[in-house]
């Protein structure tokens, strides 16, 4: 246990959130997705599933980003799964809850979180970092996550 940082990351999670650069992007994902078949056909090497079991999106969605940026210099830092058969515009209860926090907390606004189509949402996590996978049994609850720079500001 370490002071000051969420007890729900893991030491295998601190170590992929450190790890991770500008423009890397992590998915926070639920129950049902399909972490294990996709993380072994990531685009170069088998991408890290990180297990945790007890705890739903909305709650590790707050705390990988209690400690990673999101990316500024792009329209959306943010990524969720479109639910299929849905119009344009829906969002679940718990798309909605999620957006809504990272707004409350200053992190981004509705428009800069994209929703994806299912198989286009597959696609672009065989190019993420690592994949959280929770025990958040509400389907469609999958998020990407883009990491922004932590830095001081330049010099002039």
């Amino acid at each position: 246990m370490l002071k000051g940082i969420d007890p729900l990351l893991t030491p295998d999670l601190l170590k992929v959130l450190a790890e991770m650069g500008h423009g890397d992007e992590i998915v926070i994902a639920d129950a049902n997705f399909t972490a294990a078949s996709l993380a072994r056909r990531a685009a170069m090497a088998p991408l890290p599933v990180i297990a945790l079991p007890g705890a739903d999106v909305r709650r590790t969605v707050a705390a990988v980003l209690s400690l990673l940026p999101l990316d500024a210099s792009v329209a959306q830092p943010v990524a969720y799964m479109q639910v299929c058969d849905t119009p344009v515009g829906y969002r679940s209860r718990l798309q909605r809850d999620v957006i809504a926090a990272l707004q409350a907390d200053g992190q981004v606004t509705p428009e800069r979180c994209e929703a994806m189509e299912r198989f286009a949402f597959y696609d672009r996590v065989r190019q993420a970092f690592a994949i959280v996978h929770t025990g958040d049994p509400q389907p469609y609850g999958n998020f990407l996550l883009r990491k922004g720079v932590i830095a001081e500001a330049l010099a002039a």
